[in-house]
């Protein structure tokens, strides 16, 4: 019901008791006086009506200041002065469905001319308890606490780390396990941060390295591997949503998407700082990283746009939610999307915070944009030379005349014979296939064009309007006219009916002018004496900008060679302007106009404008309503990143954390509100938070850390004590083990065949058949080959589609924001494990690998698979199966075993 049924019966307190204590004769003149007559009766009513567990849920008048911010619905309860804009005096006055009080009687003329009149006499209300800011009390909105390490009674542990967990240990009387051994170390090593297995070579040298900064040395080393930042960009792109297609039911695809994608890995492996990473996501265009904004647009777009104006906005206002969303779950670890329709239930997220943040993006649109990547800079730079160059020959010239018009151009020159005639055009105005209504050639007063052969370098197709004969049979306008079949060029020839004295030559795009498209802004004329001989007499090379007037018509040429350089700098200079200029989904931007306040979520419900914002529960960016929409994206940046605001680096610290161990600090990675969970360790968190900030928001350095602890570090077994306390090792007395993802389980698996290619960035690969269909339907390919055979972050990833095979190992399908995977384990993942032709495929290829190596096949595979030599009774039982199966069939049970699909 909107502010809720509590708030209205205790306002009716309000006005049945004003209304007897007042008295008729005095109401005109006597303002109530609300601290002595009405705070009392508020109060009680309050408590009587709503009790304390109705507190959170923000339907009070207890306090001024909840009253005035009024009910989950978003709408402010009292505007004080405006009764009109109260939501207070509008469901007084409503009808019976929305009308309050909701039971008995509806109030009097005499009373709701009381509340209007208390409301625009400035609804006087002391303040008389805390302010809303006040409600932030939850400890996520808390600054990050300056922790050290805390004292124990044990002296496991090498880092800050191991004593705060060692402290929750001991207070449960549990111990940490014992340190892992090396294979296993190595193995989880590289499985966590890269994603793929260590190779027999690596194995043998850690294990083999007595150093006492042995383990050190290791985590350096794989850090600085390219394969760490296409591991962890994984995390990252499921939290965005990205994807490589639209989604919705056209599901179209998004060809240059993947620029982002390989912005992500490129940041992660240069360590870009977790704050300036902040920054180009949301506003890399003021900066020049164009490819990182495609985190604005990462998410689902519907293509088909209604044609009721009321469904448009609803499709818009969804894409931005979308933006708000992801920002709010990303970078925040926060639920914004609940706040579109009315207050958020459970965190401090009034609706108009919503929409402030809407604000923020109003002015991002799905699209593509130009990359500006270092090809385009290195093709401007050309350009800008070639544009030099030209100025500086028409320096040479003895005049300019008058620009390309689209009706009509005389082309005059010294008489001179001709027994042909070329016209080469090389740009054209649009960039389109030029056209010519008639090309005439004058000897005198003669068109000798009119009795002429034509001859081109090719034709529009199928058009009756524009064909070849049509260049010289004296009739002039668009119907009747030549248009060539390449786009911005070709060459339209007149061979004489007999060799002719000639001295100009007159052509128009349209000379009833009603077209100017296709008109040839760039060309050479040529005549030839005899066949094949030919002579440059006139071209555009002396002409003015299209258009422009100036100039005289005739003015001489110029020398051959002049002319000649200038036409070929324009011929260069217009091939680079057709050169294809690399895009990115990275969303088109545009100034916005006011964004609105919208009652329940309705577009068609708009209430008060909003100026582009962050959460008040965090601050305030200090724009105005009509702020640049760079200048929104910037200052958004700059809040979310500023080390004052108490969620950003939590929410990230928590993140690294979760990947690390299965878990976050926060078990809702995604949700650091009311609803979320609490943290196991909270002053680890906050530990973790600010070196983060102190370290310059290096995401290696948190990683290093955690890596070199001895939390990090402890073996993964279980222990029947310690599990009957913490079964899901929340306190962290060992490692714990946990099933890799979908990615892992296929990279390791062409990793173990030889098959992967790991061949970085640039366009993803498909596991799907090609298809061009309006609607979208993607058919998984049957067969796989070297094509798909990179690692599978550069899959080109269809939204809403689960991916064939490994789809069905819990792989986000790009719906919504991922921040934690769900894990399942079902018949379908092992069916598909054990009989998918994929695996079989790489299963014979893995035996044919083993059956070159110079030892037992047995154990090359546990080298390579495992990292370990088998014992004894592995070795005689895998003997004994290979004979009476086959080498095939022993490979395929290494791939789909638990030894290879768990982070031990």
């Amino acid at each position: 019901m909107g502010i809720g049924r509590c708030f209205w019966m205790v306002l009716l307190g309000l006005v049945f008791w004003t209304s007897t204590a007042v008295g008729q004769d005095h109401a005109e003149a006597t303002k109530v006086d609300f601290e002595r007559e009405i705070e009392p009766i508020l109060a009680a009513r309050c408590i009587k009506c709503h009790g304390p567990q109705k507190q959170k849920e923000g339907l009070r008048l207890d306090r001024s200041a909840f009253a005035l911010r009024g009910g989950d619905s978003g709408e402010p309860g009292i505007v004080a002065g405006d009764s009109a804009h109260s939501e207070l005096f509008r469901r007084i006055t409503a009808h019976e469905l929305d009308r309050m009080p909701p039971e008995g009687e509806p109030l009097t003329t005499a009373q709701v001319a009381l509340i209007k009149r208390w409301i625009d006499e400035g609804a006087s209300w002391p303040e008389n308890g805390p302010t809303i800011e006040d409600e932030s009390t939850h400890w996520s909105f808390q600054p990050v606490g300056e922790h050290g390490p805390p004292q124990t009674r044990g002296s496991w542990g090498s880092s800050p780390i191991d004593a705060f967990v060692l402290q929750k240990l001991e207070a449960e009387g549990l111990r940490p396990s014992p340190a892992a051994d090396r294979v296993t170390l190595i193995r989880r090593l590289y499985l966590d941060l890269h994603g793929l297995l260590p190779t027999p070579a690596q194995v043998e040298a850690f294990t083999g390295d007595r150093r006492e900064d042995a383990w050190e040395r290791l985590v350096e080393e794989s850090l600085a591997s390219p394969r760490y930042g296409e591991r962890w960009a994984q995390h990252w792109l499921d939290i965005v949503q990205y994807a490589d297609s639209h989604g919705f039911e056209m599901n179209t695809p998004r060809p240059n998407a993947y620029h982002y994608r390989d912005y992500v890995i490129d940041a992660l492996n240069d360590d870009l700082p977790y704050d300036r990473f902040i920054f180009e996501q949301l506003a890399g265009d003021t900066v020049g990283v164009h490819a990182a904004t495609g985190f604005l647009v990462a998410g689902a777009w519907d293509e088909v746009l209604s044609k009721d104006p009321d469904d448009t906005a609803l499709q818009r206002q969804d894409e931005l939610t979308a933006m708000v969303n992801t920002t709010g779950t990303a970078l925040l670890g926060l639920t914004l999307g609940c706040a579109r329709c009315h207050n958020h239930k459970f965190d401090p997220v009034p609706q108009r915070d919503f929409y402030s943040m809407t604000a923020v993006f109003a002015g991002v649109r799905h699209g593509e944009r130009a990359l500006d990547s270092d090809k385009d800079k290195l093709v401007r730079v050309q350009q800008e030379e070639l544009i030099e160059e030209v100025a500086a020959l028409r320096a040479q010239l003895p005049g300019l005349r008058p620009g390309v018009n689209s009706r009509l151009n005389v082309e005059r020159f010294p008489e001179v014979r001709a027994c042909s005639v070329r016209m080469s055009i090389y740009a054209t105005r649009g960039g389109a296939e030029p056209c010519i209504d008639e090309l005439e050639v004058w000897s005198g007063e003669l068109n000798v064009a009119r009795t002429a052969t034509p001859r081109s370098s090719g034709n529009y197709a199928n058009n009756p309007k524009h064909r070849l004969e049509h260049i010289n049979d004296g009739l002039f306008g668009n119907p009747r006219s030549w248009i060539s079949n390449q786009a911005g060029g070709g060459w339209i020839q007149l061979d004489l009916a007999e060799p002719a004295q000639i001295d100009r030559i007159s052509w128009g795009r349209d000379r009833e002018e009603r077209f100017t498209d296709r008109t040839a802004v760039g060309y050479v004329i040529e005549v030839a004496q005899t066949p094949g001989e030919w002579q440059v007499v006139s071209g555009s090379q002396n002409r003015r900008d299209p258009g422009d007037p100036g100039g005289l018509d005739s003015v001489a040429f110029g020398t051959d060679e002049v002319i000649a350089r200038i036409a070929a700098a324009e011929k260069r200079r217009q091939k680079l302007k057709d050169y294809p200029v690399d895009a990115v989904y990275a969303g088109r931007l545009e100034q916005p106009g006011a964004t609105h306040r919208l009652y329940r979520g309705d577009v068609r419900e708009k209430r008060e404008a909003v100026a582009p914002d962050i959460l008040s529960a965090l601050g305030s960016l200090g724009l105005a309503m009509d702020a640049p929409e760079e200048q929104r994206r910037v200052a958004l940046a700059r809040g979310i990143s500023d080390s004052s605001n108490p969620l950003t680096a939590r929410v990230m610290a928590n993140r690294i954390w979760h990947h690390h161990f299965g878990a976050g600090i926060v078990a809702t990675p995604g949700d650091f509100g009311a609803n979320g969970a609490q943290p196991s360790h909270p002053e680890l968190l906050d530990w973790l938070a600010m070196r983060l900030m102190r370290e310059e928001w290096s995401l290696k350095q948190l990683h290093r850390l955690i890596l070199l602890s001895d939390t990090y570090r402890q073996a993964s077994a279980p222990n029947s004590e310690a599990l009957a306390r913490d079964a899901d090792t929340r306190l962290l007395w060992r490692f714990p083990p946990r099933r890799l993802e979908a990615e892992v389980i296929r990279d390791c698996i062409l990793q173990l065949s030889g098959s992967l290619d790991l061949t970085m960035g640039g366009p993803g690969f498909s596991t799907f058949e090609p298809n061009t269909n309006y609607v979208r339907v993607y058919a998984p390919k049957e067969e796989l080959g070297p094509a798909e055979w990179r690692r599978m972050v550069y899959m080109h990833k269809v939204r809403m589609e689960k991916a064939p095979l490994f789809g069905s190992f819990d792989l986000p399908d790009a719906g919504q924001v991922c921040p934690k995977r769900s894990l399942s384990t079902t018949a379908i993942q092992a069916l598909n494990l054990f009989n998918g032709t994929f695996v079989l495929d790489q299963a014979r290829r893995m035996a044919a690998n083993l059956e070159g190596l110079a030892m037992d096949p047995v154990v090359g595979a546990y080298r390579v698979a495992y990292g370990r030599r088998p014992n004894p009774s592995e070795l005689n039982t895998a003997r004994s199966f290979i004979q009476e199966q086959s080498l095939v069939a022993f490979c395929r049970a290494i791939l789909n075993s638990n030894e290879l699909v768990f982070i031990p």
